[in-house]
């Protein structure tokens, strides 16, 4: 199958060419697609590394852990996104690529002690490949969500083939070890959800007004914006910051926004502006500041959850700082996090009006259960 496979990944990559030559000169883009599909400034890792695998940034966020408890050791990880590259250098000696498409890895990739993937990036090269170098292959805070299972079972020949090529597999709950074990996962172990380990920095402190309750509208998708707004009230004490999940939307979150603050006669102003958080409704528009304003929130609405199709946001985020937590009932992508945070409301865009109405009086949220790192650090260590 391991031949089949390559074959068919490279004929879909020559395809793909000219495509990936378009989307290379996107801004998104720009620096992911050449390292990955054209090995740009892409060069090997040095051997015999603990080589640790994540797509995007909150997955290369859950690693911190251990990251500061394997620090002795030569560590390498490998990114899908260029948020989650970005993250990666902020580790101290670690050596960080992007993951080069699968077709590259047999000559590319050196042999590490340990290959640690995370979650569902099952990239069936990245298992064979490293087993036929002799690496011990681990997947971490693996989990297979309700709507994706179906999905798995369908292909699970492919997945029985992938799974012959990982040693251990580290599962958030029972559920998932039984689901994994269907799959043809030999060795699964519960230890929780890594996510849950993780402590949140802020990178820069913002003054809270006294007097004024703060409410973070946090990672909104398209629609959902004017839906949330147009279902809550605010009152004269308020103040409205809202943060869009991709940069892309600012441009037409910033009209939406400047027309609802002068439809309410409320002061309206960007995050980067001067005094922006003396304004009743402010545009964060600028990524990576979600902790920063979470951790002086009063109240946080997620997003991702009204509209169908997205499956919410990490929910474990603004639990940290103890908010209260409002989130739509669209969870799909992250049920098992859900479980996870206590005091967390979920509500249809129908019903949130009156849940925000009674908003003080729900108790702060909180991140009720821990994984179990012990274990996995002596696994990989």
């Amino acid at each position: 199958m391991t031949f089949f496979y390559t074959l068919l990944a490279t004929l879909l990559y020559l395809l793909a060419l000219p495509v990936l030559w378009y989307l290379s000169t996107k801004s998104k883009y720009s620096h992911s697609i050449p390292a990955r599909f054209f090995l740009k400034d892409t060069p090997p890792f040095q051997k015999d590394g603990l080589w640790f695998h994540a797509c995007s940034l909150g997955e290369v966020r859950s690693l911190k852990p251990f990251i500061e408890a394997l620090h002795a050791f030569p560590l390498r990880m490998s990114v899908i996104t260029q948020t989650g590259y970005k993250e990666a250098l902020g580790y101290e000696n670690v050596e960080v690529r992007y993951l080069p498409f699968e077709i590259f890895l047999p000559f590319w990739m050196k042999r590490q002690r340990v290959l640690v993937v995370l979650e569902a990036e099952l990239w069936p090269l990245l298992f064979c490949v490293a087993k036929a170098k002799g690496m011990k292959t681990i997947l971490l805070n693996a989990r297979i969500s309700d709507k994706s299972y179906a999905s798995y079972r369908r292909f699970s020949l492919f997945y029985r083939w992938i799974f012959q090529h990982v040693d251990v597999v580290f599962a958030q709950s029972e559920t998932d070890k039984e689901r994994l074990h269907t799959l043809g996962a030999r060795d699964v172990r519960v230890t929780g959800n890594i996510k849950t380990l993780q402590t949140y920095c802020v990178t820069k402190q913002y003054p809270k007004k006294e007097m004024k309750r703060i409410i973070v509208l946090a990672s909104t998708h398209e629609k959902e914006e004017a839906l949330v707004l147009n279902a809550i009230e605010l009152k004269e004490n308020d103040q409205l910051i809202v943060a869009p999940r991709h940069p892309e939307r600012f441009g037409l979150v910033d009209a939406l926004l400047h027309s609802y603050a002068y439809d309410k006669g409320l002061m309206y102003a960007r995050l980067g502006e001067l005094s922006a958080l003396d304004a009743d409704v402010v545009l964060c528009n600028t990524m990576g500041e979600l902790m920063n304003l979470y951790a002086i929130a009063d109240v946080v609405i997620l997003g991702g959850s009204f509209v169908e199709g997205v499956g919410g946001h990490n929910p474990l985020e603004p639990a940290f700082f103890g908010v209260k937590l409002i989130s739509g009932v669209h969870v799909f992508n992250q049920r098992v996090l859900y479980d996870w945070v206590d005091n967390i409301v979920t509500c249809s865009i129908e019903e949130l009006s009156v849940v925000f109405k009674n908003v003080e009086a729900l108790p702060p949220s909180a991140i009720v259960h821990q994984g179990d790192i012990a274990p996995i650090l002596k696994e990989i260590g």
